[in-house]
């Protein structure tokens, strides 16, 4: 029978804190610190961050978080990757006034020191000095750090967790047809879109637009395997649109794929097809700087 995966302290001391981190990284488990906290970086640049209540969260391949008790973005951040897990606690000698220095310290008293090569994550170094647990994450490439310092802590948790699930994205027809618009390059390199859900004689077109060669574009998007259907309708359109306006215009077909026979249909037609995939389309819509472009799409629909 598995153990518990979760184990919780409320109001640990900074020895049993230091002393729980070093074995939650030796096993790769997930460690969670809530205190009081401030925070110092550099790298490309340079920020400091006040005392504040704050979570912060290693996972188990060293990617390292601050978190705010407001808003979904950590206010610092690290990323995991294939370097060296380095932990250790130093406390100061009796009558000596000197502060010890952090990555090599002699004159001070290892209380532990634990070292696992090939390991994922960041460089880290924890030590506890004068009632304050500092914990330091390093990466060496590029070179940057960042230093947290507690000197209150509610609660330590150490998560085993396993998580084997495969993350999917999904996007509707409509969330494809937004993602084109916020990012006409997903369709093809030179395409501007001029508007979505236009108006025509046989009913709406997805997305419109000019291609790179000044060609007016009709796209009709299918989120799965496109049919023989969906390209008789496309066709439908550009004979309509053809109708409407004396420039070239081309017929896309933007999906996942195509059933079998349909690309002979659409090349008898003078159609093409462009692969989009519906993962792709949801990713660019949950970026931050794509989201409210997708909300005002969703408010003036």
């Amino acid at each position: 029978m598995r153990e518990s995966p979760i184990r919780i302290l409320e109001n640990p001391t900074l020895e049993e804190v230091a002393e729980l981190a070093k074995e939650c990284i030796s096993k790769h488990t997930v460690l969670v610190i809530v205190g009081n906290c401030w925070v110092e970086y550099k790298g490309r640049a340079s920020s400091k961050l006040g005392p504040g209540e704050r979570i912060l969260i290693i996972k188990r391949d060293g990617a390292l978080l601050v978190h705010r008790p407001e808003g979904y973005e950590p206010v610092n951040w690290m990323p995991g990757g294939d370097v060296i897990y380095h932990i250790k606690l130093i406390k100061r000698e009796a009558n000596s006034t000197r502060r010890p220095p952090f990555e090599t310290e002699k004159r001070g008293r290892y209380k532990f020191r634990s070292t696992a090569r090939h390991s994922p994550g960041c460089i880290f170094q924890t030590r506890a000095v004068e009632n304050i647990l500092q914990i330091r994450a390093i990466r060496r490439r590029p070179s940057e750090s960042v230093r947290i310092f507690f000197d209150r802590i509610y609660i330590l948790s150490i998560l085993s967790l396993i998580d084997a699930g495969e993350f999917s994205l999904y996007a509707s027809e409509e969330d494809m047809q937004k993602a084109i618009v916020l990012k006409p390059s997903m369709l093809e390199p030179g395409f501007q879109p001029i508007t979505y859900e236009k108006k025509i004689e046989p009913g709406f077109v997805d997305v419109y637009g000019i291609d790179g060669d000044g060609k007016f574009v009709v796209v009709e998007i299918k989120r799965k395997t496109a049919g023989r259907g969906a390209a008789l309708q496309l066709a439908t359109y550009v004979k309509s649109v053809k109708g409407m306006v004396n420039r070239e215009v081309r017929g896309i077909l933007a999906a996942p794929s195509m059933a079998r026979g349909v690309q002979r249909l659409l090349a008898t037609l003078g159609l093409d097809f462009k692969p989009l995939d519906p993962r792709k389309c949801a990713e660019v819509l949950s970026r931050p700087e794509t989201r409210k472009l997708a909300d005002f799409f969703e408010g003036h629909r």
